[in-house]
This record gives C-alpha cells, sequence and structure tokens, in this order.
C-alpha cells in the first residue's frame, strides 16, 4: 500500500483548507508578486520557493481549479525571470561600473563633496604649516625623503625617486600600497566616520606640504607636470575611499528611518562597492607612476594630455555621467508611469 492511499485512509478530507480559504489567505501575496517585480536573485529565489510550495498544496487538493492554473502560470513567470538572472550575470561585472557604481556616485555626492572639501582644507593645512615652519616638511615626508630628494635636485634630476628601482617592480608594488591604503582609508568609516577623515588629514598633510617644498625650490609648475601624471588619479581616488569611509560610518551614526543595524548593512555595501570601485583606477595610476611618470623629460604638451585626460575622466565619470544616468532613469519611469 502506497504512502497517498495510507494517508487517504487515515486523514479526512475536510481537514484540509477549503480554496476560498486558501486564496483569501495568499491572494495579496501573489498579487504583490505580480505587480511589484524584482531582479534581486535572492528575492526572486524566495518568491519562487513561496509559489512553488502553494502550487504543491493547489495541485494536490484543487487539481482542476483555477487557482492551481493560476499559480502554474505564476510560477512559470517566476522560473524565466531567475532562468534570465542567471544569464545576465555574465554582464555582472560591466554593468556595475557602467551603471551600478555611477549610481551610487550620484546618491552618495554629498559624501564625495565632504570628503573633497576635507582634503582641499587638509592641503591647505599642510602647505601653509610648510610655509611657516621649515621643519614641517622633514615631520610629514621623512629626513630621508627630503635629503634624497635635495641631492636630487643638486645632481640637475629632482623626481629622480621614480626611477629608483624597474618599471614592473614599481607598478606593483605601488599599486598594491594604494589599494591597500584606499581599503583601510574606507573600513576606518566604522570608527564613527573620524578614522577616514583622519586618513584623509594625513595624505592631505602629505600632499600639501608636498607641493610647497616643491615650490619653495622653484620646482611648482614641474612637480605639478611630472606627479601629478599619476596624482590625478591616484589622489581622487583617495578622496572617493575617503567617501566610501564617510558613507559607513554616517550610515552608523544617523541610521534616519531604518533600525541601526538595517542603516549600517547598507552603508557597509554601498561603501564597499564603491571603495572596490576605484580599484582599476588605482592600477592606471600605478602604471603611470611605474611606467610613464619616470621619464621627466617628456614634452610638455604629453604630460599635459594625460593629466588633463585624467581630470576630464573622474570628472565625467564620478559627476556628469552619474547625472545623466540618473535623469535618464528619472525620465523612463515617468514616461512609464
Amino acid at each position: 500500500m502506497s504512502f497517498v492511499i495510507i494517508l487517504t485512509e487515515y486523514l479526512n478530507p475536510s481537514q484540509f483548507m477549503r480554496e476560498p480559504l486558501f486564496v483569501k489567505q495568499n491572494s495579496q501575496k501573489w498579487s504583490s508578486f505580480e505587480q511589484s517585480p524584482t531582479d534581486d536573485p535572492d528575492e526572486l529565489a524566495d518568491r519562487f520557493i513561496q509559489i512553488t510550495d502553494d502550487l504543491a498544496y493547489s495541485k494536490t487538493f484543487y487539481p482542476k481549479s483555477k487557482t492551481t492554473a493560476y499559480l502554474n502560470g505564476l510560477a512559470a513567470g517566476l522560473h524565466q525571470s531567475i532562468y534570465k538572472n542567471k544569464s545576465e550575470k555574465s554582464n555582472r561585472f560591466l554593468t556595475f561600473w557602467k551603471y551600478e557604481l555611477p549610481l551610487l556616485f550620484k546618491t552618495y555626492q554629498k559624501q564625495l563633496l565632504y570628503a573633497f572639501l576635507f582634503f582641499t582644507v587638509f592641503c591647505l593645512i599642510g602647505a601653509l604649516s610648510a610655509k611657516y615652519d621649515e621643519n614641517f616638511v622633514r615631520l610629514i615626508l621623512g629626513d630621508s625623503y627630503v635629503d634624497m630628494t635635495n641631492a636630487n635636485i643638486l645632481k640637475g634630476d629632482p623626481f629622480g625617486v621614480y626611477k629608483t628601482s624597474g618599471e614592473a617592480a614599481m607598478f606593483f608594488s605601488i599599486a598594491a600600497n594604494n589599494i591597500f591604503v584606499s581599503l583601510v582609508t574606507f573600513v576606518s568609516g566604522i570608527i564613527f566616520t573620524v578614522g577616514s577623515v583622519y586618513y584623509l588629514f594625513r595624505n592631505g598633510l602629505m600632499l600639501g606640504s608636498f607641493q610647497y617644498y616643491f615650490f619653495s625650490k622653484g620646482l611648482g609648475i614641474k612637480s605639478i607636470l611630472v606627479v601629478w601624471i599619476h596624482g590625478t588619479l591616484e589622489i581622487s581616488s583617495i578622496i572617493i575611499a575617503g567617501a566610501a569611509g564617510i558613507i559607513l560610518g554616517n550610515s552608523l551614526l544617523f541610521p534616519k528611518t531604518y533600525k541601526r543595524v538595517v542603516s549600517l548593512k547598507k552603508g557597509a555595501k554601498d561603501g564597499m562597492k564603491v571603495a572596490i570601485g576605484i580599484v582599476p583606477i588605482l592600477i592606471v595610476a600605478a602604471f603611470f607612476e611605474g611606467f610613464v611618470t619616470r621619464h621627466t623629460e617628456m614634452p610638455v604638451w604629453l604630460s599635459i594630455t594625460i593629466l588633463a585626460s585624467s581630470l576630464l575622466f573622474i570628472i565625467w565619470y564620478v559627476i556628469i555621467y552619474p547625472n545623466k544616468i540618473y535623469k535618464n532613469n528619472q525620465t523612463h519611469h515617468a514616461t512609464k508611469s
């Protein structure tokens, strides 16, 4: 005797939920699944499990009803959405940098502005401190760096530091260091935002005193033409990493209408996406520093071209393009409504 026959003999069919009650209890859920589609893979999987459970129940007790036919169609639609979502995962890498990261820049444009302003103020503090305290540059940049650079200036090669090791070795060490510094700047935001601001402070002081040092030696314009070949992308990335840390810290400090834990999870997720998103930019910056910056006697027009292209890219990708995508999305939703 099969399990189904045994079950039928010992259970009274009247004990099972009548179809109208079954529909009443679940119709709101089914309707919400239809009217509020989602692309989130976890949410799709959860909905599919719920619908297939309901479909199995309906097939068992109301096999020829309209409810069963309706649930079968709903389950098929969800299955198709899951299949489509899986096929789109191959493009996830491209989609992240093409849409998701720029939209995060738009969402957190205030945090980006705050990080930029903090960094700018700290640079000015570094430059002014170097101007009024002759020992400040040594304190910030270190005696060995200052002594080496002074010696290079006397030899007529003030930026010889960029030629001290091979291109590939310098590229890999700088890329690893910059990625590490950026991630630390982001993670430090968990210390109530202050941690990320501290790293912006450190890097700002270094840049400000560094630039003043070369201007005081009459090499200010030359330093911009040489150092900012890689520095444009590198410094921009540090500022963005600082913004990612502010996103993280502010989610803990100012949860708004969310529970603090929920807000922190969202802030950590978005901040991490921003911090990881700048890794390719840091790699390009390291490539410039390792392979290009060392050619300190390159034509001025070439240096300006690289520097300006880097700056325009940052302005376009972090400010202009995100606003364009946001406006297009708003227009699309308005037209759809």
